[in-house]
């Protein structure tokens, strides 16, 4: 099964329940754990791109477009809808998703949006050589970073 699927069966099998009016604690613990599948899908993938660009890996060109093919797919995904209230890390030991979510929703789906922009094109662009990688992690993982410094508790 590949990444992206696996994501996409985590997520079709926690979402039905917090539709079906679970108990909120219930819907909250579900909805952490599907953020949680889809942040591991991003970071599998974003991980595979390192190791290439870092020379850890062999630069395989297929896979380093088929990694950025998954993280264009995932930021398909309205991931910010998995932030439902009672989810922030004051809330719940699980989660490292910041108050400020909740504060400033439409900077957090722009953040999100800005994801989508900057993945965008990449699975060609990774093409041709591992020299390409670099240009390409640094526009997403630039993206990933500006919504964590805002949006995410610190380590």
């Amino acid at each position: 099964m590949t990444p992206v699927k696996a994501v996409v069966l985590t997520l079709c099998l926690a979402l039905p329940g917090l539709a079906l009016g679970q108990s909120a604690d219930d819907a909250a613990e579900d909805a952490i754990e599907a953020r949680h599948g889809f942040m591991k899908m991003l970071g599998i993938n974003m991980g595979q791109l390192s190791g290439m660009a870092k020379g850890e890996i062999p630069y395989d060109e297929a896979a380093a477009s088929r990694a950025t093919a998954n993280i264009v797919a995932l930021t398909q995904y309205d991931a910010p809808a998995l932030f439902v209230e009672g989810t922030s890390s004051e809330e719940n030991d699980d989660s490292d998703a910041l108050p400020a979510i909740w504060e400033k929703p439409d900077d957090f789906r722009a953040k999100f949006a800005g994801l989508a922009e900057a993945a965008a094109g990449s699975p060609e662009a990774v093409q041709g050589g591992q020299d390409n990688l670099g240009p390409v992690l640094q526009k997403i993982g630039g993206a990933c970073k500006a919504c964590h410094d805002d949006y995410r508790k610190a380590d």
